[in-house]
C-alpha cells in the first residue's frame, strides 16, 4: 500500500464559527457539530478534521498559533459567477477578505478570504 493523502486538520478557536465558515463553503457539516471538541467531515474522498486548540494540545503536547500563510486550501467553484456569489456572502457574514475576485493571468478567475482563524483560503474558478 502507497500512501495517500486522506485528512487535512484545522485549529480552531472557536469551533462553531469555523464550522459556520466551511459550511459556506459547501462542507456538510451536521449542526449538531457545532459544540464537539474535534470534528471530521468527508467531502469526496478527502477528511477535514477541525480541532479545538484545547483537543491539539493534547495531541502535539502544546500547541502555538502559526505565523504566516504556510499551507493553501483552495475550494473549486463551479463557475465564475458561482465563485463572485459565494464570495459576496462571505463578505456579508462579514468574515475577513484577503483579495477580491480578479482574472488572474493564469485563466483562472481567483479570490482569498480568511477564515475565522487566519488560514487564507483561495476560491477559484476556470
Amino acid at each position: 500500500m502507497g500512501i495517500k493523502l486522506d485528512m487535512v486538520g484545522i485549529v480552531v478557536e472557536d469551533m462553531k464559527r469555523a464550522l459556520d465558515f466551511y459550511r459556506l463553503l459547501g462542507l456538510n457539516v451536521p449542526e449538531s457539530m457545532n459544540g464537539e471538541a474535534h470534528v471530521e467531515v468527508d467531502d469526496g474522498g478527502v477528511r477535514f478534521a477541525f480541532d479545538t486548540v484545547e483537543v491539539a494540545e493534547s495531541v502535539y503536547g502544546e500547541w502555538k498559533p502559526a505565523s504566516g500563510h504556510r499551507v493553501e486550501l483552495a475550494f473549486l467553484c463551479g463557475s465564475r459567477q458561482a465563485l463572485d456569489s459565494l464570495f459576496e456572502d462571505i463578505v456579508k457574514q462579514g468574515y475577513v477578505i484577503h483579495r477580491d475576485p480578479w482574472d488572474a493571468a493564469w485563466g483562472q478567475r481567483y479570490a482569498i478570504v480568511v477564515d475565522p482563524d487566519g488560514n487564507l483560503i483561495s476560491l477559484f474558478a476556470s
